[in-house]
């Protein structure tokens, strides 16, 4: 079968758009925009904040450049996972361009859901306002006393009681659930016994942020930083009801969702990944050929034309493992999709810290700083070898994909 990476002609139009708009109007406001956290409530967005961000958002949904991120659904603009893959890439240059196109996490991800999977009420209620960009979501799963790497640890208590489930346990790194805007939860839940089977135990239940007994405890820090107002989130559940009707599916199939959930979120952050690379490069090129030092441009020192062209090739490559990922996933098969998806979310993150690492090294102090977005491109990146799964988890499914080449027995 032949393998094809390339747009549609009114795509690659549509991208261009994309990505002036980012270049010309979302950069330039970037640090005025982060630098409004903290002059006020740090969990709450400043009058200037949310001047920059709607009319931005209001700009990008004028012209239609919005939820781009609809690969194969009549609601977007049917790219192929290929397609978007270029578009992600745009977003990723800058942290706050995949809100301003409506196509940021953990909203994509929780979108999805409730389009495949949702009840005509909760698309109604949910998926409608989410995708016009008018509420946040957030998606729990991770707990602060499992290994949540493997999830079928997952042990908050979700019990039958009428016409309710009783929630009671808690979560953490709940991102995106600290924005005053995240109005619903997607929360993975235990509800069967040790006796069912190890993959039908658990359960994906949709929860109004506001309902009571729901309690924040606290936003988890990255390397110091609260990521406010979106923060992550360490939440208390305790006896909080929930109607039935909304549990996904029904009870034992919290691992198909979250299967059709996270292949697509997964790739989507590698994506911005390459995006937020090829910016650390082009901050690296300018500052090598601007500033000089011991006589001379920064590029003529050391091994710097060795570091940039190692750069490139290393961007190069991760773009095509993450294109060919992509195509993987278009052609339908999720199970043979999915070794090519723990394949870039290994790479894509390992590959843009040491771009960006190099890139600092170029700016010196000031690479560290918050005076270049170097630093916080770092550490999200950093995180991002934990999110959606870590390094050694998705290494182990590529190895075992590798070896069931070689032999039958159960790996």
């Amino acid at each position: 079968m032949d393998m094809n990476f390339r747009m549609r002609p009114e795509n690659r139009a549509l991208l261009e758009r994309v990505a002036q708009m980012i270049r010309d109007e979302v950069m330039p406001l970037e640090a005025e925009y982060h630098a409004e956290v903290g002059t006020g409530d740090r969990w709450a967005y400043t009058a200037r904040q949310s001047e920059i961000l709607e009319g931005l958002k209001a700009k990008a949904k004028a012209e239609g450049l919005w939820n781009f991120w609809l690969t194969d659904s009549e609601r977007g603009f049917g790219l192929s996972t290929v397609e978007y893959a270029y578009f992600a890439e745009e977003m990723g240059k800058t942290p706050l361009a995949a809100e301003v196109f409506n196509c940021s996490a953990p909203d994509t991800g929780n979108m999805e859901v409730f389009e495949r999977y949702g009840t005509p009420e909760m698309k109604e209620r949910w998926l409608a306002r989410l995708l016009e960009g008018e509420i946040r979501s957030a998606y729990l799963m991770t707990e602060p006393d499992v290994a949540s790497s493997d999830a079928t640890n997952i042990a908050m208590s979700c019990v039958r009681d009428g016409d309710d489930y009783v929630l009671n346990g808690e979560k953490y790194w709940a991102s995106g659930a600290g924005d005053p805007r995240c109005a619903v939860y997607i929360v993975m839940v235990q509800t069967g016994d040790d006796d069912a089977p190890k993959h039908q135990r658990h359960s994906m239940i949709v929860v109004d942020a506001k309902t009571p007994g729901i309690e924040i405890l606290r936003p988890m820090l990255v390397f110091g930083h609260d990521d406010a107002p979106h923060g992550h989130m360490h939440i208390r559940f305790t006896d909080v009801r929930v109607p039935a009707k909304d549990l996904l599916l029904g009870e034992g199939r919290g691992f198909e969702i979250a299967q059709g959930r996270l292949g697509p979120g997964r790739i989507h952050h590698c994506m911005r990944s390459v995006g937020q690379a090829e910016a650390a490069l082009e901050l690296m090129c300018r500052r090598s050929l601007q500033k000089e030092a011991f006589g001379k441009p920064l590029v003529h020192l050391g091994a710097n034309f060795d570091i940039i062209a190692e750069a490139r090739m290393e961007i190069e490559m991760a773009r095509m493992l993450c294109l060919k990922a992509a195509w993987m996933m278009d052609q339908g098969d999720a199970r043979a999709a999915a070794p090519w998806i723990s394949q870039i979310k290994v790479v894509a993150p390992r590959m843009a810290l040491k771009v960006i690492d190099e890139a600092m090294q170029m700016h010196g102090g000031q690479g560290i700083s918050q005076d270049t977005p170097l630093a916080m491109a770092w550490t999200w990146q950093r995180a991002l070898r934990f999110a959606d799964g870590p390094d050694a988890v998705h290494r182990r499914q590529v190895a075992r994909a590798e070896l069931r080449r070689y032999t039958q027995q159960k790996i």
